[in-house]
């Protein structure tokens, strides 16, 4: 795979994923705008991840019976559509509509990723997964930051406007630029979703879907919930001075671009075991945000690093192991990512009003301590089998 179809696929991830994110800034103006009370506007956030839970079964398994090029542009449309939908709104309900299509077609970064390691070659597979997943990371945490200066300039429809456009245009870049992917698998789309479930049955997918859900658990509880904080005393940052930290954000996860290389080499369960021990004490650092902001940035920096080097060597193995069906595998584990994401944002808010910035600390700490449990308990079970199998091969040479 060329470098300008790493660049393609990452930039179709970051804006994919962004459409998804971008109300998080404007919560508030858009709740006045479209007459929402103040504590329901959650829901604008809440439409696109419903909508990309939706999509993470019923359409990522497409990606396994068709042309995954032709799905991308399409996918990338139909994102199009959803999220012009919601820049015109007139009425909240007409946005809740836009944002759960924008947010099902969202998926296509799952096809996109799929689609990398399907025409990538083995020794180049977690290189270039690296590359193109780090779009992601960059449109979720970037979303926060120009959401935020779009909207002081132009209102909150313009990052709606510009997201579309760019959606749009990379939907036909997309059509025209990357070579076919076509499936020629006599299988049937009833039979790829059943297959889904099935997953849920071997030890490596559900091994590395728990530690996804502890992992992203962990990264939501941070991004969710730092905010709060850091708005009050001592600080009282302002938003824009809070997305600052998105940057340290953005060096950590780009950083650990390269984890795919390690992946390669054959390292991805160590690279997983190191990055959640990182992830683990990030936390001690995260915790002095009451005192120290440069702490916090150190610990903001360190979190993402630790998370996308285990995302990357997630899907990894997980490509490895099930090549033969590699849009369902990932699928399946971003369902565990969208679990966990759900859960760390909503516990955050609820400990922080009950114990202060302590309480989602604990939570984060505690989190990546269960990721890092089963990491353990999976490495130690694949040890266990690995030594097995000789001593059985040995026992039927004999017999």
């Amino acid at each position: 795979m060329g470098w300008g179809t790493r660049l393609l696929l990452a930039v179709v991830c970051g804006v994919a994923v962004a459409g998804v994110y971008a109300g998080q800034p404007v919560l508030a103006p858009m709740g006045h705008d479209l007459g929402v009370a103040r504590d329901a506007v959650g829901w604008f956030v809440a439409a696109g991840q419903l909508g990309y839970l939706a999509g993470l079964v019923l359409l990522v398994p497409l990606g396994d019976l068709r042309d995954r090029r032709r799905l991308i542009a399409g996918h990338l449309g139909l994102v199009a559509i959803g999220l012009a939908a919601t820049a015109a709104a007139p009425v909240a309900w007409v946005a809740f509509g836009g944002l759960v299509v924008a947010g099902g077609f969202a998926v296509v970064v799952q096809t996109a990723v799929a689609y990398a390691a399907s025409i990538s070659p083995p020794g180049e597979r977690g290189r270039n997964l690296g590359v193109v997943t780090s779009g992601v990371v960059v449109g979720i945490l970037g979303a926060r930051i120009v959401t935020g200066g779009l909207a002081e300039v132009w209102g909150w429809r313009s990052s709606y406007v510009v997201l579309a456009v760019l959606a749009a245009v990379l939907g036909v870049l997309s059509f025209f630029a990357l070579p076919a992917d076509v499936r020629t698998t006599g299988t049937s789309y009833g039979q790829v979703v059943r297959s889904l479930g099935e997953l849920f049955t071997r030890r490596t997918f559900l091994s590395r879907g728990l530690i996804a859900f502890f992992l992203f658990a962990s990264f939501g509880t941070l991004w969710s919930g730092m905010a709060l904080p850091l708005a009050g005393a001592p600080w009282h940052l302002s938003e824009a001075q809070i997305g600052l930290f998105g940057i340290a954000g953005l060096a950590g996860a780009l950083g650990a671009a390269r984890s795919g290389r390690w992946g390669d080499a054959g390292h991805a369960r160590r690279v997983s075991g190191i990055a959640l021990t990182l992830l683990l004490a990030s936390w001690a650092a995260i915790g002095q945000l009451g005192w120290s902001l440069p702490l916090l940035a150190v610990g903001v920096l360190v979190l993402d690093f630790a998370v996308q080097a285990v995302h990357v060597s997630n899907q990894h193995v997980l490509t490895t192991a099930y090549a033969d069906r590699t849009s369902t595998a990932i699928g399946g584990y971003m369902v565990f990512y969208s679990l966990g994401s759900a859960f760390g944002a909503t516990a955050t808010t609820a400990l922080f009003d009950a114990a202060g910035w302590p309480g989602p600390t604990a939570l984060g700490a505690g989190l990546a301590l269960c990721a890092l449990g089963v990491w353990s308990i999976s490495r130690s079970r694949s040890a266990t089998t690995s030594s097995l199998v000789p001593m059985v091969q040995g026992l039927r040479g004999r017999s």
